[in-house]
């Protein structure tokens, strides 16, 4: 095995070979949206419904897939010099983090200075919540901070471990119970393995999805064989209380992560060959993911807030929450990216796009063939 510690080399057809990448990614961001949308209108409205299942389903590789995404493209700028690094994966992801933990704290505000007495006890409130922000990742911004410490911990260890030994420190830690830790070092433990697989194994998995979409008839088959046996691991029920399915054992968990991550790839490359309008769709979203992470929040909590004051979800309760959570879901994706649009090159801009006053290094060039994963969201 050998590290992807160099730039991956263009390609002519690269565009092409690069276009799976946001397929994957973009299914990846409307799978954490449903997760997000379907477990708070299921609790809002006291029900589950047939998103649930799906919810279920996608568990052991949603996120996962999202780290091994965001580390394919690290070895473009890990051997750098830390000024070009930093700029690209730290100040990249501190800015969106420390905004969005800024917009989302506001609309927030009253659940997080509750309590607290007066004028000046509210500000003591509102800024020690952000303060913690910079220690503990906030809310669903977690993604954010944890691609800056997975980027920066990489860089540390990459020339001064061996790969081998560096995987299986990260596949220990992933299998370690880290529940009871903070939330940072759970996270990080938990997560890992698949952002420095992502990295490592990077010229093996582009030659992977040129292989699924040169035998298609295989990748189906192994894809029903994988969609089965996740399936069975999944709902199996263990009898243990604190680990209810198979899925959530140790060693099992990391096997169901990894295997997923890889039929996420196989999925979005046989899409790309099949093309079409969801193939489409989908990429559009995995281009802007981080527009979609960013900005779901609002318009989810406020679709949720509709259908539950006003009643709207079907009379059935199992039906009903499951196309409550459909719409909150469709809500959650597709109003960030309108807003996104409108705003594009006004002054609220720098809510999606990073200023140049926010870099310490030049912008790369804008080209098509070239356009660097950054590991967004």
């Amino acid at each position: 095995m050998t590290a992807a510690t160099h730039p991956i080399r263009p390609r002519p057809d690269e565009a092409a070979r690069l276009a799976w990448v946001d397929v994957a990614k973009g299914l990846c961001i409307i799978l954490v949206v449903m997760m997000h949308s379907t477990l708070g209108t299921g609790e809002a409205l006291g029900g589950e419904g047939f998103l649930h299942g799906v919810v279920e389903f996608a568990k052991p590789f949603r996120i996962p897939d999202f780290f091994l995404l965001s580390g394919l493209f690290l070895g473009r700028v890990i051997d750098r010099d830390w000024r070009l690094f930093a700029d690209r994966r730290v100040v990249h992801f501190a800015y969106f983090y420390g905004l969005w933990v800024l917009i989302q704290s506001v609309f927030k505000a009253g659940s997080i200075v509750a309590g607290a007495d007066g004028m000046s006890g509210t500000l003591a409130a509102f800024g020690f919540h952000l303060a913690e922000a910079l220690v503990v990742p906030y809310s669903t911004l977690w993604f954010v901070y944890l691609l800056a410490v997975f980027s920066v911990v990489t860089k540390l260890l990459h020339r001064r471990v061996p790969p081998a030994a560096l995987l299986l420190v990260a596949a220990i830690l992933q299998i370690l119970p880290t529940s009871g830790m903070p939330e940072l070092v759970d996270e990080f433990c938990e997560r890992y393995v698949y952002f420095l697989g992502g990295f490592l194994f990077a010229e093996w998995i582009f030659r992977f999805a040129d292989r699924v979409r040169a035998a298609v008839v295989p990748a189906v088959a192994g894809l029903a064989l994988w969609a089965a046996l996740e399936a069975v691991v999944v709902f199996m029920p263990t009898g243990i209380e604190a680990l209810p399915t198979l899925s959530r054992l140790p060693l099992v968990s990391l096997g169901l992560g990894a295997a997923g991550a890889l039929a996420i790839v196989a999925f979005a490359n046989l899409m790309v060959r099949a093309g079409g309008p969801a193939t489409a769709a989908l990429r559009a979203c995995g281009e802007r993911s981080i527009v979609i992470y960013l900005g779901f929040f609002l318009p989810m909590a406020l679709t949720r807030s509709l259908i539950a004051k006003f009643n709207l979800a079907e009379p059935d309760l199992a039906l009903g929450v499951g196309l409550a959570s459909l719409l909150v879901t469709a809500a959650a994706v597709i109003l960030p990216l309108a807003f996104e649009r409108i705003v594009r090159g006004t002054r609220l801009d720098f809510l999606f796009r990073r200023p140049a006053a926010f870099h310490i290094a030049p912008e790369p060039a804008r080209t098509t063939t070239l356009r660097p994963v950054t590991g967004q969201a």
